[in-house]
């Protein structure tokens, strides 16, 4: 076996690493790749035995948005190993690999793990870190803006997207992320499909489903400020006036009440020079890899 990476561009080790995905996890990068939305900030760290990838850490290179400053940030993401090779110390000799590499690189590194890993990453000297959620509410329901479904299977809805999601501002200046286009692209083109709207008066994607009186709320994609009061008026009706943040709101207009965000899994950060993570914060869901 040999430990190898940025490796996007040979077809063979590509599509190994896809297929590694797909079984392990049940997910597909394979639009995501051809799409180009693959791009030199996605970087896997792998071994492998021949041409075949049968253990991988990636990282994820984007930047925190905290109280208005820029943080370099490392992402870590779809760690995996083949039942074939497991307990062989795999996953973390590329975890070492990757912190010996990056050490000099980054002010947060962080990644999503799940219940069955939760004792795994304390020993890189990572520290869970506790995640909320923001809910407000709102009195009025009104048609003046139109949003428009998007349909991604229509070439020029998909233009639209990534135009938008590539020339983004950071949906908070309290607390979001920055050159992760890529991660939201795999969202859009994923998990997120069906829940795509246009609101061509603030030039902005609304990302949000309803499910028991409340509506989600998963992102706001735009190039400038959003009228957030019209676009959440537009978004909720009589049965659903209750609006849940999935990212960090930072709209003055509104009140907020604040819980404890209970995901499958935690968060897990490290930090680089002493720097806290931002407190009482919600990691924007279309950037978590």
């Amino acid at each position: 076996m040999k430990l190898i990476s940025h490796y996007r561009d040979n077809d063979l080790l590509r599509k190994s690493f896809i297929e590694l995905a797909r079984e392990i996890f049940g997910i597909n990068f394979s639009s995501w790749h051809e799409w180009g939305y693959w791009s030199n900030r996605y970087i896997p760290y792998s071994y492998a035995d021949g041409d075949k990838i049968v253990a991988n850490v990636s990282v994820n290179k984007l930047d925190f948005i905290v109280e208005g400053y820029r943080y370099r940030a490392l992402q870590i993401g779809t760690v995996m190993t083949h039942p074939d090779y497991r307990s062989k110390g795999l996953s973390a000799s590329l975890m070492s690999q990757i912190q010996e590499e990056h050490k000099d690189h980054y002010d947060f590194m962080y990644l999503f793990a799940n219940d069955s890993v939760l004792g795994f990453y304390p020993k890189f000297g990572f520290e869970r870190v506790e995640e909320f959620l923001y809910t407000a509410k709102t009195a009025s329901q009104t048609r003046d803006v139109l949003l428009r479904k998007l349909d991604i299977s229509n070439p020029e809805d998909l233009q639209l997207v990534e135009k938008m999601v590539y020339e983004r501002i950071p949906v908070s200046k309290v607390f979001a992320t920055a050159n992760s286009g890529g991660i939201t692209m795999y969202h859009v083109l994923n998990i997120f499909t069906d829940h795509l709207y246009y609101s061509a008066q603030d030039d902005a994607i609304v990302i949000f489903s309803k499910d028991d009186g409340k509506v989600q709320l998963f992102d706001v994609v735009s190039r400038a400020p959003v009228n957030i009061e019209r676009i959440l008026a537009a978004i909720a009706d009589g049965a659903t006036n209750k609006i849940v943040f999935h990212y960090t709101p930072d709209y003055e207009e509104l009140k907020y009440s604040l819980s404890p965000f209970k995901r499958d899994g935690a968060l897990f950060v490290k930090t680089n020079g002493g720097l806290p993570f931002p407190r009482q914060a919600k990691h924007p869901v279309t950037s978590e890899a």
